[in-house]
């Protein structure tokens, strides 16, 4: 009986610790579907074996000075098997009024933004692309948006590896630590 309530205890300790407890992965990232910001169907099943780093994005917040980092890492990884997808949205702030067109423009000519960039979608809530409600399901609340630039690591598997808040750049070390061991 002893040895019973022993793994018990165990198994509700390892429950406790472990991130993903409720995670049942019947998709994986690679399910999900886009349209890029002219409009072109952007299937993720493309990346399929790759690191895939999905930033929520806005042109006026004030975290709009991360696209330059986002270019760096999307630069410096992207021989390594790493995407960079930006995710236009007005859910926060109202700070990505602009049309899909204008937010192209922007980011091109200010960032000079070679990654992949989805057209606007809303990222939380009723409203939520597919994508970032299977984020939520898999890997909790920490994978939903509290604001823009919120940062979620996909790993090679398809699944969620990482989330990031908003304030942690995506060229500092913890991320960038977070981002090597998944392409590990």
């Amino acid at each position: 009986m002893l040895d019973k309530i022993k793994y018990f205890l165990l198994i509700m300790i390892m429950s406790f610790f472990s991130t993903n407890v409720a995670a049942n992965y019947d998709k994986l990232a690679y399910d999900f579907n886009f349209n890029d910001l002219d409009g072109t169907p952007l299937n993720l099943a493309v990346y399929k074996g790759k690191v895939i780093i999905v930033v929520n994005v806005a042109s006026q917040c004030g975290f709009t000075k991360q696209y330059e980092d986002m270019q760096k890492v999307w630069e410096k990884y992207q021989v390594k098997g790493v995407i960079m997808l930006g995710v236009p949205s007005n859910d926060f702030g109202r700070q990505e009024p602009g049309s899909n067109k204008e937010i192209k423009d922007f980011c091109e000519a200010k960032f000079g933004i070679t990654f992949p960039m989805t057209e606007k979608v809303s990222v939380k809530g009723e409203n939520a692309h597919p994508f970032y409600k299977w984020a939520k399901e898999n890997h909790g609340k920490s994978a939903i948006p509290k604001w823009n630039f919120h940062k979620i690591i996909i790993g090679k598997d398809g699944k969620v590896e990482d989330t990031f808040a908003s304030i942690t750049n995506p060229s500092s070390e913890k991320f960038i630590k977070a981002l090597e061991k998944a392409l590990d």
